[in-house]
Formats: structure tokens, sequence, C-alpha cells
């Protein structure tokens, strides 16, 4: 896996599970606070588009995992 892939990963995840966390309709809910990784997660991804700096990737590239060499990255 490269970079691109674990943080699209990474953040749908983090969305998924905090969504079941903090919706009160979810079978798994426990607080609507829960709904603030959502946000989080959002805002990260929005200046990250901008910006091009993701903590996550910074991450990945310390423990030595490579970027895609594909056309659509960096």
């Amino acid at each position: 896996m490269n970079t691109e892939r674990i943080v699209r990963t990474v953040a749908g995840f983090f969305v998924l599970i905090s969504l079941a966390l903090g919706a009160e309709a979810s079978p798994l809910f426990v607080s609507k606070h829960f709904l603030w990784l959502t946000t989080f997660t959002g805002a990260n991804l929005f200046q990250s588009g901008f910006t091009g700096l993701c903590p996550l990737v910074n991450i990945l590239h310390r423990l030595g995992i490579k970027d895609s060499t594909g056309a659509c990255c960096k």
C-alpha cells in the first residue's frame, strides 16, 4: 500500500466509526460528541487539499512507506 491509499482508508474509517458512535440512530451510539471526530477528519482533508500538508502522510513517510508513482500524486 502507498501513502495515498492509507490516508484514504484511515480517513474513511474515522468518518464511519465516528458516525456509528455519534449518531443517535446507530445501535453503537455512545455520545454525540464523537461527531467532532468526523468534523476534524473533514476539516483536515479539506485543508490538505489546498496546502498539501497532512500529518498522517508525514508519519507514514517516517515509517518508510512510499508515495504512489501515479500521475495523481504530488
